[in-house]
């Protein structure tokens, strides 16, 4: 049977439903590691957060599009065929570099010719001349020569050499280059066009017997292949939109769902602003334009943001004030008083004894002195601090606030709880509310688009503007509410809103926000047209930046977000922006990219699963997520009442009891259930692709539990590290990936223990050989770099217990679709912890150190082996913190923070034997008393020019069974030399070491 596609081409209908496909048998892990951390960092820049920065948890686009062509491309019996293909699909193999490449200049192209050895007439300098003479140094020398540094700069293209061979030949140049380093001075492959595809079709067509010119036809004729149709993706938790968007521009027909209509409205963003067509893109952008002018023009009617000159606010900076007990005196609580780091802008505090109060007065151009003094404020780790006639009174804000255990247990304060008529403080209330300072901009340049601005500090006028805002809120906030123009909901107690419900006293989501914001918000609301469902999702994303608790970045004289951090944190001072420092945000709308797929969004819960898909692609909740079901009622309180369509056909209140969250016993059976609600509602050769970011080790068998109920089976698991040095990430947070590949359990197999052991073990040890195998193949075929690194062999081993493991119905009698799904008692280890447990020692054997014989890493203990296998990692320029963390586990180290010389995400290192010294680490576990910890003790004593002797006669006193060891110090020490190197002051020293041990005279 055929099926004729939309560009009328005849496929075979399902001659690859039974092939297993590419993604259960290989995957780049290391390559796809670098395109995903490369999108992270594009920020602002990345295709979907300008839709909302608020949702955190979107898994880069690149993710979603290897997951889509992984779970379609079949595995043949040709798997380097197989990579390629994956990898030109993906424009991550050499020749794609010659086009993604966008920074590496021309005389940068013809250094590395020269480096290389193959520098000709590639390359001639700009006057036309050739660059090298017909008889010329070697490269080294060459390049310490100015004369020819001076040529070498001014290379251009040969203008002989065609467009095409340009490619070809920068992409030779690039190969040599390591993976991760081309990726950062590259397009990301979602920028590059159709053209910059054209020349791979031939080659993936001969492979696959298709005949496609683009991804939308290749998805879909694949997806007959496969499935007898144009493939369907399913995401039941479809967040930021991340995968249904990736798998429409793919060409996929897509189900996109969530029990949170702000993640649905967020899928609908992408689907349908940034998935727009040209026409409707432009109708949209002319909307939001129209919008935005009315606004302008009803808050210059009112005057409430221009001074008497013709200034114009751009930005407002308030404080909260309390009375400090001690001296009876109002201050105002300000972390810092600077204002402006770059134009050197303070607050000074002006005493009132009068009234007992502090005037703020703004001060530019201070000396650096004086900014370095005012890095200090009134609010000092948690306490109000400030002088009066010399006295210095220190006070908590605990105890202001009078924070105190109720009987039940519960904090509590003498905080009065704000009521439904409020938004400012009351008279009476402990903190108070102050504007402090304003951002102008100058008369004459407002309205252009570079303006100049200066900072003042509030006078009279001002205070009156203040009041007459007040003044129009008081008179209107009822009816915005009735009409839903602002919101009126309460704020329900949770992990993330107890924070403001404590600190603050603030009991609904209008009390977020302070007179002007709920002004401008309400504005945007009452204005809107009701048939233009975009600008529901540019209210949400102005209520991001207009609320009370957005920060004031001195240092880039900026207004934070609200969620520029995953919570709902309250601050003592923030900033207000007024409707310039908005007009860009609120006229513009995401850049269009062009969508194949259908699309429909739904939002009900994860398990309420509605339609028949071929693939569903998610990204569940685990453990330690964001809690979106708190945090976007923040949006919701703003959105519920009078939704636009499509928007009103979804439930607009607080979802929470529905959502799944946490882990324990209810998360693994409300898990159960949507993922086996998904397997019933997939084909029989469907697949399921999960990903998920963990921290726990306790998740693999979290996880086998939870697919064994819904009645899944793994296939594969791969890992990809996501890491970023961000203020979010400090303390050694790292955020990586796992990705689980899982189909239909077919049958009913029953197995013991003991008997299922033997198979783990054997599944285990073939997966792991496979993959080393298929590693040395390629690099005899002259890649460069290691398909596989030592973490994939590592999670190759989980998915291969898994994969057996989850292939059982009854292990020892027990049901364990049931089991999954039983209570445990605290600190029970069952079959599945002691299976996962035995395959990690398992991988753990067959990932021997190069350099170190299988006789010595049997001996070694798990903190040595951790040593060992991280010194080998970091010769291969590995220094992510994952990676450190990932073999904590495995080895089974309980701290790995005595082995650590930094602990930054993406520079960690080991300790060396200089960082340990004389003394450190010999009280360590496993490790203190072994060989690696004494050959360490002896590189530290050569470095430090103790005598050869002394330190030999040290080793014989700190190592047990010295002249029985002596030979694995020599291991160990060469192993040192190989990985750090000769030129390494620790590597050199470490030589010297193992001829001392070799030359021992016994």
């Amino acid at each position: 049977m055929t099926v004729t596609t939309l560009d009328r081409r005849e496929i075979k209908v399902r001659t690859l439903a039974d092939a297993p496909a590419l993604i259960e048998r290989l995957w780049p892990a290391q390559k796809l590691s670098a395109e995903a951390k490369k999108e992270r960092k594009a920020g602002s820049g990345q295709t979907l957060t300008a839709l909302g920065s608020y949702w955190k948890g979107r898994k880069p686009l690149v993710l979603v599009r290897a997951c889509i062509l992984g779970s379609l491309l079949p595995a043949t019996d040709n798997p380097e065929a197989d990579l390629r293909i994956f990898e030109r699909l993906m424009a991550m193999d050499d020749l794609a570099f010659g086009i993604r490449d966008n920074r590496t200049s021309v005389p940068q192209l013809a250094t590395l010719a020269l480096k290389q050895g193959v520098l000709k007439d590639q390359f001639v300098c700009k006057d036309g001349s050739a660059i090298l003479a017909e008889q010329s140094a070697a490269a080294s020398e060459l390049l310490q020569d100015h004369q020819f540094s001076e040529r070498l700069r001014t290379a251009i293209w040969n203008p002989k050499i065609t467009a095409k061979e340009r490619i070809h030949i920068k992409a030779m140049l690039l190969s040599a280059v390591p993976y991760e380093e081309r990726v950062s001075r590259s397009l990301r492959p979602e920028e590059l066009g159709r053209e910059d595809y054209a020349d791979i079709w031939r080659e993936v067509n001969e492979h696959l017997g298709t005949s496609a010119n683009s991804h939308a036809e290749l998805v879909e004729q694949l997806g007959i292949m496969r499935f007898g149709r144009k493939p369907k993706i399913a995401d039941t938790f479809s967040g930021g939109g991340s995968i249904p968007f990736e798998a429409a521009r793919m060409g996929c027909d897509v189900h996109a769902s969530d029990l949170n209509p702000i993640a649905c409205m967020l899928t609908w963003g992408a689907l349908n602003i940034i998935g727009a067509s040209a026409a409707g893109h432009a109708e949209m952008k002319a909307t939001q334009a129209a919008l935005s002018s009315r606004v302008d023009r009803e808050i210059t009617m009112l005057a409430i943001e221009h001074d008497e000159v013709g200034n114009r606010a751009k930005a407002f900076l308030y404080c909260l004030e309390t009375r400090c007990p001690s001296s009876g005196w109002m201050v105002p609580l300000l972390p810092s008083r600077i204002i402006s780091k770059t134009r050197s802008v303070v607050v000074q505090l002006v005493p009132d004894r009068e009234n007992r109060r502090y005037e703020i007065e703004v001060v530019d151009g201070v000396s650096t002195a004086q900014l370095k003094a005012a890095e200090t404020g009134t609010l000092v780790d948690g306490y109000l601090v400030h002088s009066v006639d010399g006295e210095l009174h220190r006070t908590s804000i605990k105890s202001i606030r009078g924070d105190h255990r109720a009987p039940d247990g519960s904090s509590k304060n003498q905080l009065r709880q704000w009521e439904k008529a409020d938004f400012i403080p009351r008279g009476d209330d402990i903190f108070q509310e102050r504007l402090y300072c304003i951002q102008w901009i100058i008369a004459k340049t407002v309205g252009k688009q570079r303006y100049e601005t200066f900072f003042s500090s509030v006078n009279d006028s001002d205070l009156r503007r203040e009041k007459k805002v007040q003044s129009i809120v008081r008179e209107n906030l009822a009816k915005w509410q009735e009409a839903g123009w602002a919101p009126d909901m309460p704020i329900l107690d949770g992990r993330e809103t107890e924070g403001p419900i404590r600190t603050m006293g603030w009991t609904y989501w209008h009390h977020f926000f302070n007179p002007r914001q709920l002004h401008m918000l309400s504005c945007f609301r009452r204005f809107a047209d009701p048939d233009a469902p975009h600008e529901a999702l540019l209210l949400a994303k102005l209520a991001d930046r207009m609320a009370r608790n957005t920060r004031w970045d001195a240092s880039g004289e900026k207004s934070q977000t609200v969620f520029d951090t995953q919570g709902l944190k309250t601050f003592f001072n923030y900033s207000c922006r007024a409707f310039p420092y908005l007009r860009d945000l609120a006229e513009d709308l995401p850049n269009r990219h062009a969508l194949t797929g259908h699309a429909t969004i739904e939002t009900h819960p994860a398990d309420d699963v509605r339609e028949v898909a071929d693939i569903f692609i998610t990204d569940p909740p685990y453990a330690d997520a964001v809690h979106y079901h708190e945090i976007t009622e923040f949006f919701i309180s703003w959105l519920r009442r009078n939704p636009p369509s499509p928007f009103d056909q979804w439930t607009w209140d607080s979802r929470r009891p529905l959502a799944i969250k946490g882990e324990g016993e209810d998360f693994r059976r409300e898990m159960v259930a949507a993922y086996g609600a998904m397997a019933n509602h997939m084909p029989d050769n469907g697949l399921q692709v999960v990903m998920f970011t963990h921290q726990s080790g306790s998740v693999w068998a979290d996880l086998a539990q939870i697919f064994w109920g819904a009645g899944l089976q793994v296939q594969a698991a791969w890992y990809i590290a996501t890491e970023t040095t961000s203020e979010l990430r400090k303390g050694g947070y790292v955020q990586g990936t796992v990705i689980l590949v899982l189909r239909k359990r077919r049958g009913s197999v029953s197995g013991y223990e003991d008997e299922i052991v033997q198979d783990v073990r054997a599944e285990v040890a073939h997966q792991i050989d496979t993959l080393v195998g298929l590693n040395q193949s390629l690099k005899g075929n002259g890649r460069v770099e290691n398909l596989f690194e030592d973490a994939d062999l590592q999670m190759a081993g989980y998915a291969a217990a898994l994969r057996v493991l989850t292939g059982y119905t009854k292990i020892d009698g027990r049901d364990m679709t049931v089991e999954a799904v039983r209570q445990r008692r605290k600190g029970e280890v069952g079959v599945v912890d002691r299976m996962i447990e035995y395959a990690v020692s398992v991988a753990n054997e067959h990932m021997v150190p190069d350099g170190i014989s299988a006789r010595l890493w049997q001996q070694l203990k798990g903190p040595e082996r951790f040593y060992l296998k991280m010194v080998g990692l970091e010769a291969g320029g590995h220094s992510k913190l994952d990676n450190y963390q990932n073999f904590q586990r495995a080895f089974r180290v309980s701290d790995y923070n005595p082995f650590m010389g930094n602990v930054r995400p993406n520079s960690a290192r080991l300790k060396r034997a200089t960082e340990f010294g004389p003394r450190a680490g010999f009280d360590i576990p496993d490790f203190g008393d072994g060989a690696i910890r004494a050959v360490l003790f002896g590189v530290d004593a050569l470095v430090r020019e103790v005598e050869p002797e002394i330190v030999l006669a040290q080793l014989q006193d700190i190592m047990p069974d010295y002249f029985r060891r002596r030979q694995d110090m020599i291991e160990v020490a060469e192993y040192f030399v190989t990985k750090r190197g000769r030129d390494d002051d620790e590597g050199r020293h470490a030589g010297v070491l193992a001829n001392l041990l070799r030359n021992e005279r016994l």
